[in-house]
Parts: structure tokens; C-alpha cells; sequence
């Protein structure tokens, strides 16, 4: 902890000069490549950000986790070190408890409702809930569906996935959530996955179908079942340190960069995701429709769990919005 404050006094001395003149630089570190379409809306911010404050801000775009990984770059926001990340909103919530609530599965019943959710009063609310960790929300993009991926057993109906392990990610919904489905949950790092799917030591994963695609995973896992079980968004945040060290109109510019770069982002993200399809289907994997109400059938204790608790009320407001 000692070295991480020592870190944070050096990097807000060298960004912000005592010369009110001088360009702040915001880092922004995301663990995805540079040519996954992420990067792509960091860039479009960063177009409007430099614009529109005449280039005394300027941001840096640091893909595949150059500046570390999600935990770690998470910790740096809360002691300055790094100004900006975007992360998946599924282990913020071993930062801030209220991310559970997009761990719920079966949440969101579309795209257009989870997006119908993030733009009102609960995404408004939402964005705010990491401020006295010294985490502050600007915006949520769209980092589609979920869905399981296997490499020698076709899942078509849930008890297809009995038995199989499957890596999920490190967080305790995740891992809840597959064990409630009746599969075996490997929460092993992504970026040992491929070695592990081709090495047998999981059956299969879940993701969305760009991070299935640009992953390569496909070359080892020829079945892809469209369960559609987490719609997981991704956060951009900025460390609320940095962010209080910026004027109103600076604040102002980077609000509403970031929102404009939401509504780029979910447009870019569909584009790419029905490309993402069609390349999967090309490279022989076999797309596989299933019934989704057995799988949200096995999923309801996780949903009874939350009965009157922050979380319970949360899935109680987003399942009103129509």
C-alpha cells in the first residue's frame, strides 16, 4: 500500500503541472487488443475529449493489459496511480458489492432492456455506487451475451452441461451461477485459456461471440450454445482522485465524451458482433439454439438468495422497466 501511494504522488506531480497550461494527460488501460472494437470507441473518445478541450487534455490508450489486469488496474483508479479503465462490471463487484447485480442470471431479457435499464435512474445510480471506494462511473458499453462454448460435448439442452467444467470468471456469480446450472466452474485466468481448452483441462467456457472469436478459441471449441445466460457491461471509470483534481468545465468534457462514446460504442459493438457470427459459422462452429427456460428454471435460488436485500431490490426495479 505504501508503494502505491508513493506511485500516486509521482504520477500526479509528473500529469499535473503547477502551469495551468500544461497538458493532463488521462491513461486509459483496458485488457482487451487493439483491434477488438473497444479500442476503436476509446479512440472516438479520446477524438472528443482532445477536440473538445483544445488538446489540453489528452488521453493514452493502453490495450492488452499493458498497465495490468482488471483487479489491478482497478486498484490503481483508487489510489490515483492510473486515471481511467474500462472494465467488465463482473469483478467490480469484489470493489463495489452492488456490480452483483449484473452477475444475476437471466437478468435482462435483451439488449434493449438492459440498455432501456443503464440509461435511466438505475444505470444513473449504478455509475455512482463506487464513489467511496474512490471510484467514479462514467458510462456502460455493451458487451453482449454470454453464452457457453464446449470443444468435444454439444450443450442442447441443460442437462448437456452436467458434469462439465467450464471456465468462468473469477467472480463468486459466476461461479454460483454454473455450479446452479450443473456444470463444474474453473475460474482460470483468460489468458491461460486457450492452452487449457486445447490441453482438455476444461470442457468449455462462455463468453460473448466477438470475445469467442477474437480469442481464437473457436479453433478448439466447435460448438457454441446461444443459452444467452449474463449480460455482463462493461464500465468506464476514472479514479475519483483524478477526477476531483479537474475542473468543472474538464469534468463537464469528459462526461459528455463519454456518453457519446456509449451510443458509438453499442453501434460498433453490433456491427462486429454479427461479423464475430458470421466468421464463427465460416470457421465450422456449429451454433446451437436452445429452450432458455430450463436454464433459468435451474438459476432461480440464486434469484430467491437476494429476497429482501440491495441486490434483491435492484433485480426488482430493473425487472419492472419495460
Amino acid at each position: 500500500m505504501i508503494i502505491l501511494v508513493i506511485l500516486a504522488s509521482v504520477f500526479f506531480h509528473f500529469n499535473y503541472s503547477k502551469d495551468s497550461s500544461a497538458t493532463k494527460i488521462l491513461r486509459i488501460a483496458h485488457p482487451l487488443s487493439d483491434t477488438h472494437p473497444l479500442q476503436k470507441s476509446l479512440e472516438y473518445f479520446a477524438r472528443i475529449v482532445e477536440q473538445n478541450s483544445q488538446h489540453e487534455l489528452t488521453v493514452e490508450i493502453y490495450p492488452n493489459g499493458q498497465l495490468g489486469s482488471d483487479y489491478q488496474t482497478i486498484e490503481q483508479l483508487q489510489y490515483g496511480i492510473i486515471p481511467m479503465t474500462i472494465v467488465s462490471c463482473g469483478p467490480l463487484e469484489s470493489f463495489i458489492p452492488q456490480m452483483q447485480i449484473f452477475g444475476v442470471p437471466y437478468l435482462f431479457r435483451s439488449r434493449e432492456h438492459m440498455f432501456k435499464a443503464l440509461s435511466g435512474p438505475v444505470g444513473r445510480e449504478l455509475l455512482e455506487t463506487g464513489l467511496e471506494r474512490g471510484l467514479k462511473g462514467l458510462c456502460f458499453f455493451d458487451a453482449g451475451a454470454r453464452s457457453f462454448y464446449t470443444s468435444k460435448t454439444p450443450i442442447r439442452s441443460i442437462d448437456d452441461l452436467d458434469g462439465l467444467k467450464i471456465r468462468v470468471m473469477k467472480t463468486s456469480m459466476s461461479i454460483k451461477s454454473v455450479q446452479a446450472m450443473g456444470g463444474s466452474p474453473a475460474p482460470i485466468d483468460y489468458g491461460e485459456l486457450y492452452t487449457a481448452l486445447q490441453q482438455g483441462v476444461v470442457d468449455g467456457a462462455e463468453n460473448n461471440p466477438p470475445s469467442f472469436y477474437t480469442s481464437m478459441h473457436y479453433e478448439i471449441c466447435k460448438y457454441y450454445t446461444l443459452d444467452e445466460h449474463f449480460r455482463i457491461p462493461d464500465i468506464l471509470l476514472i479514479s475519483k482522485l483524478r477526477w476531483n483534481r479537474l475542473s468543472q468545465e474538464e469534468q463537464k468534457i469528459i462526461a459528455d465524451a463519454a456518453q457519446q462514446c456509449s451510443a458509438y460504442q453499442q453501434k460498433v459493438w453490433a456491427e462486429f458482433e454479427e461479423f464475430s457470427m458470421e466468421k464463427l459459422k465460416s470457421s465450422g462452429v456449429e451454433i446451437i439454439s436452445v429452450n432458455k427456460m430450463p436454464f433459468v428454471q435451474r438459476v432461480q435460488p440464486i434469484w430467491n438468495q437476494f429476497t429482501g436485500t440491495e441486490i434483491g431490490t435492484w433485480v426488482h426495479r430493473i425487472q419492472e422497466i419495460q
